[in-house]
């Protein structure tokens, strides 16, 4: 198989997105899907999706002894009715007015976050989340953040491991609704094949880094991407609508 410079950057740009999301449990749609974009529109969503789905799979084969699947199960279940609706969005209105809207929406729940205005783990909050999610991954590859900010008082592992779970189940919900829409890319499957070396790279690395940064809060990073995801989502939606 052979890579192209363009190539080259985006498995770059995979790894290092890997590696936050390996360690954090978030962050790897916010920092490799706006620069996937500028390489080749096709990587958004769906091989962004399927290269986070895949760093799932790994953390949950890692961890599989000490997740708690009972606990994030009505997360799972709220994901499909989201993804739905994430896809149906992503088809019928205009992509920088969900853009405006989920943007401010995530922006709102850091800043109630900061206020400490945190929601405790339920199975309601989960099943709000997992919802959110669902519609926010499916229409702009950003789904992490509706999950983090709910586990943002737990450990960075279990933060990690129950968000993986989450999405590796999760997941493949959103890229059916995107099929089933119109919403993914012919060339989707050739860029995911080209990415897998940076998906395992990429969590190699952050299990390098692990003995460096053996921090067991994740809830300072946690709001950070989540921030930034607000603001890279609100930035789409503000330069869609100028150039709409």
């Amino acid at each position: 198989m052979l890579y192209s410079p363009d190539d080259l950057l985006a498995l770059l740009i995979v790894t290092g997105g890997i590696v936050v999301q390996a360690w954090v449990g978030i962050g790897f749609g916010l920092l490799a899907a706006p620069l996937l974009y500028l390489i080749d529109p096709a990587y958004v969503p769906g091989p962004v999706l399927v290269l986070g789905w895949m760093l799932s799979i790994v953390v949950v084969l890692k961890q599989r002894h000490s997740l708690n699947w009972r606990r994030v199960l009505p997360a799972i279940v709220a994901r499909l009715p989201g993804s739905w609706c994430g896809a149906l969005l992503l088809v019928s209105i205009a992509p920088w007015q969900l853009s405006l809207f989920f943007g401010t929406a995530l922006l709102l729940a850091v800043w109630l976050s900061l206020r400490r205005y945190g929601l405790a783990l339920t199975p309601v909050s989960l099943t709000v989340a997992g919802f959110f999610s669902g519609v926010l991954g499916t229409a702009t590859s950003v789904g992490g953040p509706p999950m983090a900010l709910l586990y943002q008082h737990e450990s960075r592992l279990t933060t990690r491991n129950e968000i993986a779970a989450f999405f590796l189940i999760g997941t493949p919900l959103s890229v059916l609704m995107l099929l089933l829409n119109g919403g993914l890319d012919l060339l989707a499957p050739s860029l995911i094949l080209k990415m897998i070396p940076g998906v395992l790279l990429g969590f190699w690395l952050s299990r390098r880094l692990e003995k460096v940064f053996q921090k067991d809060s994740a809830r300072p990073a946690i709001l950070l991407i989540s921030a930034l995801s607000a603001l890279v989502v609100l930035w789409q939606g503000v330069t869609g609508g100028l150039n709409g």
